[in-house]
């Protein structure tokens, strides 16, 4: 206490002019409307200022967890597309069509480990069997089709890419029912191949090309690439086609797998037809 009135009274001649000055810049304020606009608009660019300073340190260090949710939204909102465009397609007659014939999960997931300059290329994901991923379900991005899950562990997935040689899937060409095979060879990490499409159908330079109907483990319809370039197999009289890849297979983070939560049934039903012929 003895050490504060040591310091006013050293200190009183300023204290005194600091004391008078905030008086009459508080009289000053007070009695004129000009100098009041000016206090206060200083004070909103100051306080402003600060406050967008804080809210962009706090921001970065929450755009990892602001990330997650918009993946978590896209997820959501993929889910409801894909479901939809399915769903669109099912025929309506007298037969009862059970509307969850085809219905999809979606678990979002980050990529970890990505190869794509190999012969045969897999991806590693930070998810596994305790999130509910198990083989042969499907990987897409938000640009179209990555591969699929090969086998897991607990916590991690590895998936194999659609730049893989043992890959082969079902495709088609946007707006028919004409599918073929999609496969890789090996040249260009950017490239695949579609095959087996018959040469009677016209094709261009530009043309979409999707996931096809026949597959249990991706959704009809979608994105993989464009043509890029096309040449006739005269021997099979077919087209081998040059797909340009939405995705840039060198660049990729945030990945959604797709479960077709009635696939082994299908696959059982599929199973037991063949068979029984």
């Amino acid at each position: 206490m003895q050490q504060i009135i040591n310091f006013i009274f050293r200190n009183k001649n300023l204290l005194l002019y600091l004391f008078l000055l905030f008086i009459s810049l508080a009289f000053t304020i007070q009695s004129h409307s000009y100098h009041q606009s000016k206090f206060f608009n200083s004070a909103n660019w100051l306080t402003g200022g600060v406050y967008k300073t804080s809210n962009g340190i706090s921001s970065y260090f929450y755009l990892e967890k602001e990330n997650q949710k918009l993946v978590d939204e896209n997820m959501r909102l993929r889910r409801i597309i894909i479901n939809k465009d399915y769903n669109a397609e099912v025929p309506v007659n007298s037969i009862k069509i059970d509307s969850t014939l085809m219905d999809y999960t979606i678990i979002s997931a980050k990529i970890i480990k990505n190869s794509y300059s190999n012969l045969d290329n897999y991806i590693t994901l930070n998810k596994g069997s305790k999130n509910g991923i198990q083989q042969d379900m499907g990987v897409i991005t938000p640009n179209g089709i990555l591969g699929i899950v090969e086998n897991t562990s607990g916590k991690f997935s590895r998936v194999q890419s659609i730049l893989n040689r043992k890959s082969n899937l079902n495709a088609k060409l946007k707006n028919t029912e004409n599918f073929g095979s999609l496969i890789w060879d090996t040249k260009d990490f950017n490239t695949v191949q579609l095959i087996d499409i018959p040469r009677r159908i016209p094709i261009k330079v530009g043309d979409t090309i999707l996931t096809g109907a026949a597959s249990s483990i991706f959704p009809e319809n979608i994105p993989i690439g464009t043509i890029k370039s096309f040449g006739l197999d005269v021997s099979k009289s077919s087209y081998t086609i040059n797909i340009s890849l939405f995705n840039d297979m060198s660049n990729l983070k945030n990945v959604y797998i797709i479960n077709n939560t009635n696939r082994v049934t299908l696959e059982e039903l599929e199973s037991a037809t063949t068979n029984g012929k």
